[in-house]
């Protein structure tokens, strides 16, 4: 069966990585740079896009990066991806970013950042390829591909009125 045959459900591809961060990763404040967030939550999502997809993909664009609170050296940094909304080739995967303090396991995960990414499944030759359609299951998957449909209602505006706008000068 091929991918554009059938669906696949969102748990299918969930991924969560965990890592402590260490001061080669933080500023002079002790707090963990913006991007080194960014560069996980991305190995993440890749990781989800691969599975979801059932081979290689490519990261197109990151929708979304919201950072909440800082992380500091020592904390334990969990991301939790899944997949959002699937197209023809491309999907967008949404990641929560959480961390708790390493010396203390009472102390509740705290959200620190969210993320939405683009990525396209890549054939051999690194050309666009089908992906699975996605099984929504819930109210919380119905919302989360509702949110995903209007960002990409967003970005497809954004780009269609930047390139009006460049073909008028």
């Amino acid at each position: 069966m091929t991918a554009e045959h059938h669906s696949l459900p969102c748990s299918h591809a969930r991924v969560s990585l965990a890592m402590m961060m260490h001061s080669s990763e933080a500023n002079l404040l002790g707090n963990v740079h913006g991007g080194e967030i960014m560069k996980l939550a991305d190995s993440t999502a890749g990781a989800v896009a691969h599975r979801h997809s059932g081979g290689p993909a490519v990261t197109a664009a990151m929708d979304e990066m919201a950072f909440l609170e800082p992380v500091r050296v020592g904390d334990i940094v969990r991301t939790f991806a899944q997949v959002n909304w699937a197209g023809r080739s491309s999907m967008e995967i949404g990641v929560r970013v959480e961390a708790q303090p390493w010396g203390s396991a009472a102390d509740a995960p705290l959200h620190v950042a969210s993320a939405y990414f683009v990525f396209v499944a890549i054939d051999e030759e690194g050309h666009p390829r089908p992906v699975p359609g996605l099984e929504v299951v819930g109210p919380d998957e119905v919302r989360r591909q509702r949110e995903a449909e209007i960002r990409r209602a967003h970005r497809l505006s954004r780009k269609a009125e930047i390139t009006a706008g460049r073909e008028q000068s």
